[in-house]
Order: structure tokens, then sequence, then C-alpha cells
């Protein structure tokens, strides 16, 4: 092979390998841009039954605290002892859960979530509804377990009503105490801001006479009771959804942090309204669903917040919902 010939081979040879080189770089650079994190999560909902009324648990949010900074009555260090039991920390993430049950012929929700009042923490609440297949505007009722702002802030978003014609129920005492500025006197600074973000969002319902508290524990609805449990608020009130032999518990704010205050129920947290009271119905909620074997659902328990108690040496442990597709 003469010389010239050897010098297009070999010019041939080094073209191809720049084209290869340039082609890896170009390749890598696509791939590289097609993996970049897109962040987020999904919208959280999960779905189950109780008989045959179908429940929907939806996160509206979660919500950072610091959990030693909030606890009431702990022993020194048992909260980081109890979280790292679990490999958690503070600050502690807890969930902000609400539900939503179709009963055949009225769709429900109880609690609303915090809307806009935890800031980016919240607001999550009409993405998941619209996830899970409904919509805002088709809810009949909503039962609030009692006036925090977690709870009923999700009743407006952005500044405007967010159901178009649902009723909103809520205990007479709990609607008594939170809408009456005098009671402010009687909490803590970390409550007093409550008052007139709770009656904000709920007054629109009052104006178009939507707002409607209830008084005892007769049925609200035909497999709706509910059960007035005050210490967390004056009016703090559990609902009991039964069908058949099937039960479900919505215990509202009975547990914020569940890797310690299951193990240990005398922990309370800063914002129960009356500890002592709050620390009893805790004891008798826990010792109720574990005895019945009833499902419970927790507005603050991990996402979807549904599970069973058991008794475990002085306290109790959570045994979460089996996640499954078959509901």
């Amino acid at each position: 092979m003469n010389r010239r010939a050897l010098s297009r081979m070999f010019g041939s040879a080094l073209c191809f390998s720049s084209l290869a080189s340039l082609s890896f770089v170009v390749s890598t650079q696509l791939a590289s841009a097609a993996a970049q994190a897109v962040g987020g999560q999904a919208p959280g909902y999960y779905r189950m039954h109780i008989g045959r009324f179908e429940v929907t648990a939806l996160l509206d949010g979660t919500h950072p605290f610091q959990a030693a900074k909030l606890a009431v009555g702990a022993k020194p260090g048992e909260i980081d002892e109890l979280l790292g039991d679990q490999e958690l920390k503070s600050p502690f993430e807890g969930m902000i859960n609400a539900f939503l049950v179709n009963m055949g012929d009225r769709l429900i929700l109880i609690d609303t979530g915090a809307g806009n009042l935890y800031g980016k923490d919240g607001g999550g609440l009409v993405g998941a509804i619209k996830a899970a297949g409904y919509a805002p505007d088709a809810v009949d009722d909503i039962f609030i377990t009692h006036l925090h702002e977690d709870h009923a802030g999700g009743l407006m978003l952005d500044g405007k009503p967010v159901f178009a014609k649902a009723v909103v129920h809520v205990s007479k005492r709990d609607a008594e105490f939170w809408l009456d500025n005098r009671n402010q006197d009687s909490v803590g600074d970390l409550l007093k801001p409550f008052f007139p973000a709770i009656q904000k969002v709920v007054a629109p319902y009052v104006a178009t006479g939507r707002f409607k508290p209830f008084d005892g524990e007769a049925a609200l609805l035909p497999g709706l009771t509910p059960m007035a449990a005050p210490g967390h608020t004056p009016g703090h009130t559990y609902y009991l959804l039964q069908d058949g032999a099937q039960s479900m518990l919505f215990w509202g704010d009975t547990v914020h942090m569940q890797p310690v205050q299951l193990p240990d129920p005398d922990v309370a947290i800063e914002y129960d309204w009356d500890v002592p009271l709050a620390i009893a119905a805790r004891k008798n909620a826990l010792a109720i669903a574990a005895n019945k074997g009833w499902w419970v659902a927790g507005a603050h328990v991990s996402f979807p917040g549904i599970g069973h108690v058991r008794g475990d040496g002085k306290g109790y442990r959570w045994i979460p919902a089996n996640y499954t597709l078959n509901r």
C-alpha cells in the first residue's frame, strides 16, 4: 500500500473516531438532560372500604415541627429516643390528612386540611380530591373534628370557598368557643391566632346558611355517629363510621406524634386546650380501638393515616393498613 492510501485510511479512521466521540458526548448530554429530577410527589389519596362505604384518605400536606419543643409531659430525652426507635428525628414531619367517604347517597368529607393557613405545608386537598376522581363541588357534607387551622382551613383556598354546596358540621361547643373572641383570654399565645383564622374560613358558609353545629351524640347520618372527646379543644369530636361488622374511627387530633404518643399516651402537646382532658381522651380512644379492633383514621399519622392499634406493654403500637389494589 502506498503512502497516499495509508494517509487516506488513517484520516478516515480519525474521522470515524471523532464522530464516534462526538456522538457519545451528545448522547450522554441528552441522556443526562432526560434524567433530570422532576421533584415533588403525586397528589396523595388511598382508597379502601368499610362495608359498603368507600373511604378515600387525602393528603393536604405535611408539617415539620420541633417535637421535643412542643411536647408536654415527656421525660428528658424521651422524644428523641422514641423517634429514633423508628429512624426519625426532629423536626418531625406530621401529616395533614383528611378523609372522603362515599356513602352511596351522599359524599362526605371529614376535615379539610389547612388550605393556605400553613403556607406551603398545606393546600393539597383539592388536587388530591380531583386525583381521586371526585370534585369539591360534589361534596354534600363536611364534618370537622375540631376548629383548628389544619382541620378547617381548607374550607377556603386562595381567598375563595372551596365547597360550593357542602353543609359544614361541627360540635356546638367548638363553634361557640372559636367563634367568640372573648375566649382568646383562656388560651396561650400559640392558639390565639386560630380565632381570626377560623372565623374567616367559616364566614362564607355561615353567610349562606351552610354552617350547622350539632349537639350531643345522636347519629348524624345513617352509619355516622359523633363521639365527644373534649381536651384537645373544648368540642373535639370523633366520628365513628360503621356498616355491618366493620367500623372506622376518625379520631382527629388524638395523636400528633404516633411514634411517641402510642408507646407513651401521657405525652401531650402544646396545642392541647386542656392537657389532662386530652390525655384522658387519647387513652380512652386507644383502649376502645384496640379492644374492638376498629380501623382508625388519624389526621396526623403517616399517610394514609389508616391502621389499627394494639396494646404493647404499658402503651400501644400502630399497625398500618397494608397497601392493596383490591379494595
